[in-house]
């Protein structure tokens, strides 16, 4: 389950160290996790980071198909957590060790700055494989982060990015050797602390307000 740990200025949120997949429990944690965070006096910035072989690997298809009542909330949550951290008054940097597909991905992308392996590990969008729609909140995220041109590739054909390829896309900020991912997430981090506040809240409000909304429309999440 993810824990908070605090390295001078800088948290850092580790998701887990196994596919991490966005379980109830798993959300309500980081949730939490972002709480504490939020509520934090002073300079500060957030890095989420992973151990083992994924970032994320997405949605928790297994518990949502055993629990098909709840869809809608599931999705709902779901969305939440993309829109606490897209908005969170404080930089954020993912470090990408991993594999980070589907939500996974979306969740990064949430983020104000990616860094990922650039040996291996792939970030990847696979909804039109596995026959999944994007809903109206995760379409708009992922085309108001990345470039038209990225977002229709990896939307669509679900091209698999190597760290390397991701870099050169846009998609992530820089692709480090494996064994200083979290430590470059955390360096750079570092530099940013000073701008956490209100300003900050009030200008990923205004830039990202289309796509808060969309997130944050509940009566409607499916589309």
């Amino acid at each position: 389950m993810p824990t908070l740990e605090r390295h001078d200025d800088v948290f850092v949120l580790d998701l887990g160290n196994d596919e991490n997949r966005f379980h109830p429990d798993w959300i309500a944690a980081v949730s939490d996790g972002l709480d504490q965070v939020e509520k934090a006096d002073g300079p500060r910035a957030l890095v989420t980071a992973a151990s083992g072989k994924f970032y994320s690997n997405g949605l928790d298809l297994e518990w949502l198909l055993a629990h098909a009542d709840q869809h809608q909330d599931y999705v709902v949550s779901v969305h939440e957590l993309f829109a606490r951290m897209l908005s969170l008054p404080m930089i954020t940097v993912a470090a990408l060790q991993g594999h980070t597909f589907a939500a996974g991905a979306m969740f990064s992308l949430a983020h104000d700055f990616r860094v990922m392996r650039a040996d291996r590990g792939y970030w990847c969008l696979p909804e039109a494989d596995i026959d999944i729609p994007f809903t109206p909140g995760m379409s708009a995220l992922i085309q108001a982060r990345l470039s038209p041109q990225v977002a229709h590739q990896a939307m669509l054909t679900a091209h698999r990015y190597g760290g390397t390829d991701a870099a050169a896309a846009g998609i992530v900020d820089q692709a480090v050797a494996e064994d200083v991912v979290r430590a470059t997430a955390v360096g750079l981090a570092q530099t940013q602390v000073n701008k956490a506040g209100d300003t900050l809240r009030t200008i990923k409000a205004r830039m990202y307000a289309p796509v808060l909304a969309a997130l944050r429309d509940t009566a409607n999440p499916l589309g």
